[in-house]
């Protein structure tokens, strides 16, 4: 039952995103208003670049508290390694996903293009309609 079900039905379709000449302090900022632990990183074109998390966040910080590096743009504190989920995977796929791995959300991509983010909240959405 689980299969039927499809990530662009339960995710996010207009997630938070940044860009990577945004500057960091601003994205941690936008990350603790919208209570998010993380963000996708896009470019000019919507194209997934990047993935920006409470993590990196505190990287920034550590570093600018032991060597008074400031912030800078995303670009440079971002991962650039991003772990995606396809609009049309099923939610059982998503879900495994999910319980492998420490990720609380994933970017949703359609052909490199942002499209969405799924988190593990909408994923227990998706299974609480078919309990």
């Amino acid at each position: 039952m689980l299969k039927s079900l499809l990530v662009k039905d339960y995710m996010t379709a207009d997630p938070l995103a940044f860009t990577p000449e945004m500057d960091v302090l601003t994205a941690v900022h936008q990350l603790l208003e919208h209570q998010l632990n993380g963000a996708p990183v896009v470019d000019a074109q919507g194209h997934l670049v990047g993935y920006f998390s409470e993590r990196d966040g505190l990287k920034v910080a550590l570093n600018a508290s032991y060597y008074e590096q400031p912030g800078g743009p995303l670009a440079q504190h971002m991962s650039r390694d991003v772990a995606t989920l396809a609009a049309d995977a099923s939610m059982a796929d998503a879900v495994e996903r999910f319980v492998g791995h420490h990720f609380h959300c994933y970017p949703v991509v359609d052909g490199g293009r942002l499209v969405g983010q799924l988190s593990r909240r909408d994923a227990l959405k998706a299974l609480e309609k078919l309990w």
